[in-house]
């Protein structure tokens, strides 16, 4: 049996599998799921969205090519009174550069698959 298709969601990154009732506009499927549909619309979770990836990116660029920081530095730097509520979308902001190539998601040292990553994770720049 061969793999079905699959694809970020273009707001929170996680996969997304082709199913049948999508196959008349797969190529159309962008969320993974109606709050992301729903969050998308929003223009504020959008700027904080992509100030997230710009503080992930610019905190890696502060440190020596190997080291790794969390996703709740980024949440700090972005939202520094109310960061917790910052987490998951800073979660979120990773998985998007994770699938954009731009930086990997460890845990104790190794790569993990962004999408099934439960628990501390860490962040790099791609190698």
């Amino acid at each position: 049996m061969s793999a079905l298709p699959t694809k970020p969601c273009t707001l929170c990154g996680r996969v997304i599998t082709w199913r049948k009732k999508w196959e008349r506009d797969w190529d159309t499927v962008k969320f993974c799921s109606d709050a992301c549909r729903r969050a998308s619309k929003s223009n504020d979770q959008q700027t904080i969205a992509r100030a997230l990836e710009q503080a992930i990116l610019a905190l890696l660029a502060e440190r020596p090519r190997s080291a790794t920081i969390c996703p709740s530095e980024a949440a700090r730097r972005v939202r520094p009174d109310d960061w917790r509520e910052w987490m998951e979308p800073a979660r979120q902001a990773a998985r998007r550069l994770v699938d954009q190539g731009r930086i990997e998601i460890t845990q104790a040292g190794r790569v993990v698959d962004p999408s099934t990553a439960k628990g501390p994770i860490r962040l790099r720049l791609a190698r």
